[in-house]
Formats: structure tokens, sequence, C-alpha cells
């Protein structure tokens, strides 16, 4: 057995199921012997943010960390903006970065770069791995250090020389646990004892209080005076549809944030950190509240479900009770706007998909009519890096293979990482990407009227619209292997999204707004 057979051993017996590839020379060793092991399905993808993305994606879905393989600093470095989302999203993610023979980097080679700098920007744990016979340890401290109840990167830089060299002696290698979740008792009764004293308090709520057992612990607790509850502005995994309660998004402006949180004599942050400004700007405070005014009911990490089921029992909340909803389809005939895809997509969605949003064109009328459609599971863009909703979406459908899982996508963000659709046609996931072809950045737009260009001229349009040529969504989705569409209107989405159900693979819709 050689150190690379060590690492694909040490990685299965770790529960490690998928590694999101795209490696070079140094990491030619751990490519053969994974070509040994079939209980490790390595997947390939055409540049690194597809990979580390799609480990995003799969470790909020299945709960436990993938691998990722890349190539070196430069090769590691294209994952970055992905693995700052995964960060903030607190998913489990253990990248393998293959580095030059430990006899070769003093040369100073082209690619040779800080490894370890690029690695601690993003991880929490870094190591880089000395012995060959230290391998198997390495891997599985790695795993260890993802796969916490507040998940986070871990990153093990591994020189070519110890995956080629000979293993002489193999230690034991253990199966790893899920981790445990808990919460503190006494945050419970502060926040309780805050209540009966009569303030008003609104809630904050993230992490697994989205689940369905913390969204119905909610519901019981909306019905008592005093109380508003918010999910968090962008959710790594929230549970929607089915009579769950409805619980609305802190908006992302700050002064709107601020304005509605003001309202309350306390925030309660239940699975967030302290709520602060995406952004700075002049004249608003970066803190959307102050921090005296903060009370924690359980941490990122914390058995956040639990916390709030524990305060509702105390406050003798009452039973929450489901509500079915219906979903009024807009006029057939109309143009689509971001409103009527927000309907009718939510109409279409079958029970207990996924769906994958990035962008702000469809992804807020899409949360608010997500409310009353079937049980499904939204994932948002936790970090702000653009590129991450595709290969988040890809990396849920490998995490549960077969389930539906739907993709609504900004155009100019969808660029970013768009290698994913090649990957996705490769693997014939049942994935249905949507893309809001307005042809700009509209979010730019927004924030240069925020600062006062209240006409937008040619130049200022020059750097926002994405005209000239426009992007041909369905000649690009054919160069990479999916069936495209087009729709213009309520009726034609209504039929793409029937035909896409109906098919067992994947397709692109554009959506011509």
């Amino acid at each position: 057995m050689n150190g690379a057979e060590l690492i694909v051993k040490a990685a299965v017996a770790s529960g490690i199921e998928y590694c999101f590839a795209n490696p070079g020379t140094t990491e030619i060793p751990l490519v053969a012997a994974m070509a040994g092991e079939p209980a490790l399905k390595p997947v390939l993808s055409l540049f690194e943010g597809v990979c580390t993305g799609a480990a995003d994606g799969y470790g909020r879905i299945a709960g436990k960390p993938a691998m990722t393989l890349t190539h070196l600093g430069p090769g590691f470095a294209n994952g970055l903006a992905n693995l700052h989302n995964a960060r903030r999203a607190n998913t489990p993610v253990v990248n393998l970065i293959g580095d030059h023979a430990s006899w070769h980097v003093d040369y100073d080679p082209p690619l040779a770069s800080d490894i370890q700098a690029l690695a601690g920007s993003v991880s929490g744990w870094v190591r880089m791995a000395r012995t060959t016979g230290g391998l198997g340890s390495d891997v599985q401290q790695a795993v260890r250090a993802a796969w916490q109840a507040k998940g986070q990167v871990a990153s093990l830089i591994l020189p070519m020389d110890l995956q080629a060299h000979e293993v002489s002696s193999v230690g034991a290698l253990s199966p790893l646990q899920a981790p445990l979740r808990s919460f503190a008792g006494d945050n419970v009764e502060t926040v309780a004892r805050a209540l009966r004293a009569g303030q008003r308090l609104v809630f904050i709520v993230g992490d697994d209080g989205l689940s369905v057992a913390g969204l119905e612990a909610a519901g019981r607790l909306a019905q008592l005076p005093g109380i508003k509850l918010f999910a968090e502005t962008f959710p790594r995994l929230s549970h929607r549809g089915g009579g769950l309660p409805d619980l609305d998004r802190l908006p992302y402006f700050p002064e709107v944030a601020i304005d509605i949180l003001g309202q309350y004599d306390a925030v309660v942050c239940a699975g967030v950190p302290e709520p602060i400004s995406y952004f700075g700007y002049e004249g608003i405070p970066s803190r959307l509240a102050e921090r005296e005014r903060l009370l924690s009911l359980a941490e990122v990490g914390d058995d956040v479900a639990g916390a709030l089921m524990a305060l509702a029992d105390a406050l003798q909340a009452p039973a929450y009770v489901a509500t079915a909803g219906a979903i009024e389809l807009p006029p057939g005939h109309e143009s689509l706007t971001p409103q009527s895809v927000a309907l009718v997509l939510a109409a279409a969605l079958p029970e207990d998909c996924i769906v994958s949003v990035e962008g702000g064109t469809c992804g807020y009328p899409f949360f608010s009519a997500s409310a009353q459609a079937a049980r499904h599971r939204v994932m948002t863009n936790t970090g702000g890096a653009i590129g991450q909703g595709i290969p988040v979406g890809f990396g849920a459908a490998l995490a549960e293979r077969g389930n539906r899982v739907f993709c609504l996508q900004s155009d100019g963000s969808a660029q970013y990482t768009i290698q994913t659709l090649w990957s996705i046609a490769r693997e014939q996931l049942p994935v249905v990407i949507l893309i809001a072809a307005n042809h700009r950045y509209a979010i730019l737009e927004n924030e240069l009227r925020r600062f006062g260009m209240t006409e937008l001229g040619p130049s200022a349009l020059n750097l926002t619209e994405l005209e000239r040529p426009r992007v041909d969504w369905k000649a690009l989705a054919k160069g990479y292997g999916l069936p495209a569409t087009t729709a213009h209107t309520n009726a034609e989405l209504q039929l793409a999204l029937a035909d896409a159900k109906a098919s067992a693979g994947p397709c692109l819709i554009e959506l011509a707004l």
C-alpha cells in the first residue's frame, strides 16, 4: 500500500462518499488510488469553484462532509469563493490539496505558493502532512475537524512524494460518529424571563432552527404576545411549505432591518451570529441592533430546534396547527415577471424537493411564494461570494441522488461557475436550472441608485448591463450537454416545468424577463 491508497482507505472509513475533483500532476497518486476503491466516488468538474460549491451543497443536505481534490495553491485558490460561502454556512468540507514533492519545493518551481496561507483564509483547520505513515491519521483528523456540530472547512496539504511512498505500517482506522448537538438551559430561561417581564422580543432564527422541528416550535412561539420571528437573511438550509410556519427573512438592506429590530425591546439570536449589515453605508450603523439589546437563545452549532421547543414549553405556548395554503397562478398569457416566476415555480414544486437560490431578481419573490408550496428545502448564498447557486444544487443532487433539485439563478452570477452544467449533464442528475435572464447586474444598478445616481448614464450601464452581445443560454446549455428552452409567458414556464419534472435528467429553462 502506498500513501495515496492509505488516504483513500482513511476517507472511506471516515464516512466520505464523494470526492469533487479537479486534479493535476501532484495528485496523480491519489487519482490512481481512487480508481481502485469503489466506495469513494470521484466526481470530475471543469473548475475548482464547482468542486468546492458542490461540496458545500452536499454537506448542507447530507449533514456530513464531502472531499475536494485540487492542484497546488493556484488550483485551490480557484475554489476559494465557494469555500468562503461554505465557511459562512458552517458546512463540513474536507479539502485535499496536492503539493510539490517535499524535495522539489525548495527549488521554488513555477507553481509553488503559500498553500497554508491560502487554506487558512477559509479553513478552521489546516495541516501539512509530514509522513507517509501518518496520512491515515491526518485524513481522519481532518474529517473530525470538519464534522462538528458547528461544521467547518478543514484543509489537508499532501506533498506528492508522501502520496507515492510505500507505507510500512498502518494504524487503526475507525468509523467516525456524527456530532451531537445540545443547548444551554440557562439561555432558554433568560429569554423566558424577559418575556414574562413583558418585554417585546424579535427572534432571528438560523441553523437547524429552520428545520421542521424548529419551525413548528417557532409557530408555537409566534402565537404568544410580544414575539416576532424572522429567518436569517440568507439561510444555509430552510424547510418551507407544506403548512410549516412562514418565517420571512430579515430584510437585506440595513436601514430596513434596523427599523424592524428597533421596534422591539430585545433581539434574540437563535442559531445566528450577531446581526451585521452586509455592507457599510455612511450614516447607517454596521450593527443592526446594539449589543446591549441582544439575547442569545442558542449559538450556531447548538440544538437550536431543541432550544426553541424548550422555550415554547416553558412559556406553555399552544400547539402549532399546520394550515394548508393555495397558490393563485398568474394569467398564462401574460409575460414573465419575477413575481409570476415565483408563483409558477412554487406551484410546480414536488414534495421534498430542493431549491438552490442565488440572485435577488426572482429569489426574494420566490421565498415569499414558497410558503404555500409543497414541503421542500431552500438553500441560499450565505457568504455572498458569487457563483454558488448551481454548484450547490449539483452537490445537493448527489447527496440525495434521484431527488429533484431546482436552481433559481440570476444570469450574471450563473456565469461564474457555468462549467457546472457539464458536470450535471455528465452525472445525468434531475436538476432544473432556471436562469432569470434580465441581462443586467440588477443589484449593482440598485446600489448605484442608493448611492445617489438617479439616472444611469452610458458609462454606468456599460458596467452593469450584460448586452452586446446577450448570452445565448440555449446554445450555451447545448454546448455543455443539457437540453434547454426559453419561456416568455407564464403558460410557457408551466409547460417547461411540467416537461422537466417528467424527465429523469437535467435541463435548463431561460426565463425571458
